[in-house]
């Protein structure tokens, strides 16, 4: 279920984004979902076309979903790939952590910087 918060200092495209991004990370839209038509879901949802279609845009250019021109868009399998992608990098990140002795809290401090800043990737 997607949620648009009108009150949120987040734009309802970002907001769109990032729910259906979790949505595709812990597997709730499994990989081959077909995901509503833009048009559909902007009217379901009270946005425009537009806002559903950049946050379609941005989660293709992620790599989380394809579109397959009429036929719609659907989850695509390089989103796993991409988790597994990050799995991997934060399985190196916990090995040079350890290396340099910085402690848990402090790892972590550090990469929810990184992606508060943006930094990461």
């Amino acid at each position: 279920m997607i949620v648009i918060d009108s009150a949120s200092p987040v734009p309802p495209f970002e907001q769109l984004r990032g729910q259906l991004a979790r949505q595709i990370q812990d597997r709730s839209l499994a990989v081959g979902a077909r995901l509503p038509a833009i048009r559909r879901l902007a009217a379901d949802l009270g946005l425009a076309v537009n806002t559903v279609g950049r946050a379609y845009r941005e989660l293709e250019d992620a790599g989380l979903i394809e579109t397959r021109g009429a036929a719609g868009s659907f989850v695509s399998a390089a989103g796993e790939q991409g988790r597994e992608r990050a799995l991997r990098a934060a399985a190196e990140y916990a090995a040079v952590v350890a290396s340099v002795g910085i402690d848990t809290d402090e790892a972590v401090r550090i990469i929810r910087a990184a992606l508060l800043n943006g930094s990461a990737g």
